[in-house]
């Protein structure tokens, strides 16, 4: 993400420098790139450079240019040790000492992998869940808060200063609805009163709207009206609208009303972010944003990015991009949303000068719109607007089907968060794995295993991948889940505890065994994987990494002693080693907003 990025030279990066060298002085060649593979167990060797894509650049037998670089290499890289060519792959021997070396640099680096931002780095804006003030957040909403937040932290590792933001959509008519509702149905009840978060009661009322509604629109149907008509004649609509009216108006009752119902609704959000573990730097509110981007239009109308249809709407012409037309006036003056959100992106702009580019954390059905936005936005001139990307993330299903915010069928996400620790109580009793631990212990155990569990399913996932989710298969505690690799953490730390005998010294000159080399290799990863994570705002990189060390340690752990090594020097190095294992996975579930128990 970074080319300021200096971590200890892997010896990939020191081969793939050499093999460029090297093919520059046998053939006088430049290269750009070289492929490596892991080298197949029926081979001697540590890594394997891929000779045939090299074939574009130098003509002639693979073998032949595999035994030149791997004798130049042999000769000029003083920790490979042997090499053997098979057919177009080129095995390299690597000595131990390398591995060890490299061990000894990342053991007490408590930091690995992370880069600090330089002071004149650009700054990215990360926004997420943006929620309606008219229902609580449900499971749509954690995808996006967990992805968004996710790769917040994923940014910062790589190197970049991040501001995590919100747009809270705290107008209009559906918020309307839910103020009409409970001004008509709700007696005066208030979260106090009735005992519940103040935007379930608001979300209630959102989906008691809707009940009578339907009610007017049958009634309106059985005396004659068409269901288009119905729709719009209903007395519950015509007052909503009435309301928003009102509510534009400045009204003063209706503005009292708005900003209640709204406190109500934010204290919920708010207890909700926490369970889940999500924070904001800076909220912006559509209530102060929805009239922002109209004065933009003139200028782009100058600037010939925008044109004036006979009707006096404003347009932006983008059919030589490959899109449409997109209206960005109304003819009578008003604003649209793509209005709104150009304006939003540029008064973020000026609120915090520093950030060079944009993330939106939005699902893929606003594609295009958000393919729109960034392109008015470069046409406007804003040099940022190149650095604008949209995390689009497809739909999360449950077994039972679509969820319908107004119907009530939407699976709430604190309800969602109770389940999993629900599940996780009911497998981890079944287990029997608890002893020992008090009920207070437990419950904050079953909380971290069933909240890892959620977290990890959502984000083991490419964001573009809709997800059918099930909260049961999600707490089990084989496989690619979160338990799995929490449940692997706990079983270092119980290593760990049991290494009653000092293991700090540095460690360089053992032999290794193989599994501790492939385990070293996958350490040695890690920094890249956030880079590569961050590039392509991709928790899943990061999730499926950590799997992957997860099973290198168990089969580390499964064949190779580690307290009851006879050689001290080896027992040292294998309780460090195994720690390290465990600090990365607590790094990395750090990257995805997971916690990891001490034990399980």
């Amino acid at each position: 993400m970074r080319d300021n990025y200096k971590k200890p030279m892997s010896i990939q990066s020191l081969i793939e420098t050499k093999v460029k060298e090297g093919f520059l002085n046998l053939y006088q060649i430049e290269i750009p790139s070289v492929e490596f593979q892991a080298t197949r167990k029926e081979f001697e060797g540590d890594i394997t450079i891929v000779v045939f894509p090299l074939l574009r650049y130098k003509k002639g037998n693979p073998v032949q240019i595999g035994e030149d670089l791997g004798k130049y290499l042999l000769e000029n890289i003083t920790e490979i040790t042997n090499f053997n060519v098979v057919k177009g792959f080129l095995n390299l021997v690597i000595e131990d000492t390398f591995y060890t070396n490299f061990f000894s640099e990342i053991n007490k680096n408590n930091t690995y992998g992370f880069i600090s931002p330089s002071e004149n780095a650009d700054a990215r804006m990360v926004e997420y869940s943006s929620p309606n003030t008219n229902k609580p957040l449900h499971l749509g909403h954690v995808r996006n808060v967990l992805l968004g937040y996710s790769v917040s932290e994923i940014l910062k590792a790589a190197g970049n200063k991040v501001y995590k933001t919100q747009i809270i959509n705290d107008r209009g008519i559906h918020i309307c609805k839910s103020m009409l509702a409970w001004k008509l149905f709700g007696n005066g009840e208030t979260p106090a009163s009735t005992g519940l978060k103040g935007d379930k009661l608001v979300g209630n009322y959102y989906v008691k709207f809707d009940q009578e509604y339907k009610k007017e629109i049958s009634d309106l149907i059985a005396k004659g009206n068409t269901e288009d008509e119905a729709k719009k004649q209903a007395p519950l609509f015509l007052q909503a609208q009435e309301m928003l009216r009102k509510w534009e108006a400045g009204d003063k009752e209706v503005v009292n009303l708005w900003e209640t119902m709204n406190g109500w609704v934010y204290k919920g959000f708010d207890v909700t972010y926490k369970n889940i573990g999500v924070d904001f730097d800076k909220l912006y509110y559509e209530s102060n944003t929805y009239l922002l981007g109209k004065d933009v239009i003139d200028e782009g109308l100058a600037n010939n990015v925008f044109y004036k249809k006979e009707d006096g709407s404003v347009w932006c012409d983008l059919t030589a991009d490959g899109l449409d037309e997109k209206l960005v006036l109304r003819s009578d003056g008003t604003a649209v949303y793509m209005t709104q959100d150009i304006g939003t992106a540029i008064q973020r702009s000026k609120d915090m000068p520093d950030v060079g580019g944009m993330v939106y954390t939005v699902g893929n059905e606003q594609d295009y719109h958000f393919k729109v936005l960034f392109l008015i936005l470069k046409k406007l001139g804003y040099s940022w607007a190149e650095q604008l990307f949209h995390l689009s993330y497809g739909m999360v299903d449950l077994p039972s089907g679509k969820m319908k915010s107004r119907e009530g069928t939407v699976v709430d996400a604190d309800d969602l968060m109770v389940e999993m620790t629900d599940t996780a109580r009911a497998i981890s009793q079944e287990l029997g794995k608890l002893e020992g631990y008090s009920n207070e212990e437990k419950e904050v155990l079953y909380s971290t295993i069933g909240l890892g569990a959620l977290k990890y399913f959502i984000l083991k996932v490419d964001p573009k991948k809709r997800i059918l989710f099930d909260p049961k298969s999600s707490v089990d505690f084989q496989g690619n889940t979160g338990p799995f690799i929490q449940y692997t953490y706990a079983r270092i730390q119980s290593i760990v505890r049991k290494a009653n005998f000092d293991y700090s010294k540095d460690i360089v000159n053992i032999d290794l065994h193989e599994k501790e080399k492939e385990l070293i290799k996958q350490l040695e990863l890690y920094p890249e994987t956030i880079q590569q994570a961050a590039k392509n705002y991709s928790p899943a990189v990061i999730a499926n990494y950590t799997y992957d060390l997860v099973k290198e340690f168990n089969s580390f752990y499964q064949n190779v002693p580690i307290l009851v090594e006879e050689n001290e020097d080896k027992k040292i190095f294998r309780v460090q080693l195994a720690k390290k294992v465990a600090d990365v996975i607590a790094s990395a579930f750090k990257l995805l907003g997971i916690q990891v128990p001490e034990r399980m």
